[in-house]
């Protein structure tokens, strides 16, 4: 496994005595367009959701920085429900993603780079500050210029445009232009394009400059070279992380390792069309699922079995997307609360045919001048939902779900050893992203302290 390893990397010094440190010096020896070149070789696709080739990023952000500065973003703000790979990543061998970090520095002349990471994920940012401070003790080039930048626990603080905002001392809340068009710290006359890349990303970029493109893309397939961090949880004997060559069967992944048996539905996070069984020998590579109608995603995946009720599954991940939703766009504000709520009336017992028809009428506007992908989210997973399980929806009406077959909403504290914990204050959230308590009243999960608007910040 090229990125987990079996065991977690003990310190700096076990770092350098395993190869550390050889990638980012052979990136220094290489002019940086050669390593952009190296990396877009490698055919290297984003790992955080749209596999966008990272080569062709890279070249893109250096482009338009040539009449201004360059910057940098490793996205850290895992937040996707279902997945926990990153936080895995980074608490198993944080040295790697820090050369990779430093090698992208380099690759983009970029002037700084920030980590952005929630507040929560206590000990990946522990296991970052001592990779960072080995880092500058070895005298790494550009080590003194990457920067830890804590932010709240809000799904929006992944998305890259909201990330910005955060590292700006700003409320998460997605810009218009993308970061390559206005960067970080932007002005009129200094757009600063920045490069947002997440962990896994970089990661890989330590191992393809250690180890050359040629012998990287061995593994995997032509199209989507390399290994992927995956995640199963849900209705599966072994939940956990398995990293795979790209174009494994999704049926060796979900069935053979994670265990699940039998199965009624699959989501890749909630920003993606429903995976129904008859999609389970799909190679999990970006082009084989966007063919099938989907969308790989961030690798994690979330198994429900044939005992679940989907209405009441739709109506959990619909609710977490409601929360979530800035307000910025009225269609978004307004379109996915009000799904949600129709959903609910379903799951209660006391849904009628109006709401269903409710539903299918916001899906054709939630998306209208949306700023980021969240209704996008919300339109495929419920749209999808819809039309691959139809006769389910139209057989709730005035008849409530049972709430023994219930499920919560997949948002992982923690994934090991075959156990999965999930968010047990995040019941409590409400859609101002503030908190009640038992009594109903506002409130915080401990160890948070309430910013402005209810934002939950470290």
């Amino acid at each position: 496994m090229a990125l987990l390893g079996d065991l977690p990397v003990a310190s700096f010094d076990s770092y350098l005595r395993d190869h550390g440190g050889e990638a980012l010096e052979t990136a220094l020896e290489l002019a940086p367009e050669d390593v952009v070149d190296e990396v877009a070789n490698a055919g290297l696709r984003g790992r955080g959701g749209a596999g966008f080739p990272t080569g062709t990023k890279w070249a893109s952000v250096r482009q338009a920085a040539a009449d201004s500065r360059a910057w940098l973003v490793c996205n850290a703000a895992e937040g996707e429900p279902g997945t926990a790979k990153d936080r895995a990543l980074i608490t198993a061998n944080p040295y790697q993603l820090v050369e990779g970090i430093l090698i992208a520095l380099h690759a983009l002349q970029a002037e700084e780079a920030y980590i952005g990471i929630k507040a929560a994920f206590t000990e990946p940012i522990e296991r970052l500050d001592d990779a960072l401070l080995g880092a500058r003790t070895a005298g790494w080039p550009g080590a003194d210029r990457v920067h830890l930048v804590p932010g709240p626990d809000e799904y929006l603080f992944g998305e890259e445009k909201a990330m910005l905002e955060v590292i700006e001392g700003k409320l998460p809340l997605p810009r218009i232009l993308p970061p390559y068009m206005q960067g970080l710290y932007a002005t009129v006359t200094d757009p600063n394009p920045t490069a947002v890349n997440n962990v896994e990303t970089l990661a890989h970029v330590t191992h393809i400059l250690r180890d050359g493109a040629l012998q990287w893309r061995s593994v995997g397939t032509a199209e989507a070279p390399g290994t992927m961090v995956f995640t199963v949880t849900g209705d599966c004997t072994t939940p956990g992380m398995f990293e795979l060559p790209m174009g494994t069967p999704l049926r060796t992944l979900v069935c053979d390792l994670a265990g699940a048996d039998e199965i009624q539905a699959i989501f890749s996070g909630v920003s993606n069309a429903v995976i129904t069984p008859e999609l389970l020998d799909l190679p999990l590579d970006f082009d084989s699922f966007a063919e099938a109608g989907t969308g790989l995603g961030s690798g994690g995946f979330m198994v429900y079995g044939p005992h679940r009720d989907l209405v009441q599954v739709t109506a959990t991940l619909a609710e977490f997307l409601a929360i979530e939703s800035c307000g910025q766009c009225n269609a978004c504000a307004l379109g996915t609360a009000a799904m949600a709520d129709h959903l609910h009336r379903l799951v209660e017992g006391v849904g009628t045919e109006g709401d269903l028809q409710e539903i299918r009428s916001r899906l054709d506007t939630v998306t209208a001048a949306n700023r980021c992908y969240l209704p996008v989210g919300a339109q495929l997973t419920i749209g999808s939902m819809l039309e691959e399980f139809g006769t389910a929806f139209a057989d709730h009406v005035g008849v409530a779900a049972d709430p023994d077959v219930a499920v919560v909403t997949p948002k992982i504290v923690e994934l090991g050893d075959g156990q999965v914990v999930y968010d047990r204050h995040y019941a409590r959230k409400r859609r101002d992203w503030s908190y009640t308590d038992a009594q109903g009243d506002a409130a915080l999960p401990p160890g948070l302290a309430q910013g402005p608007k209810g934002l939950t910040q470290g």
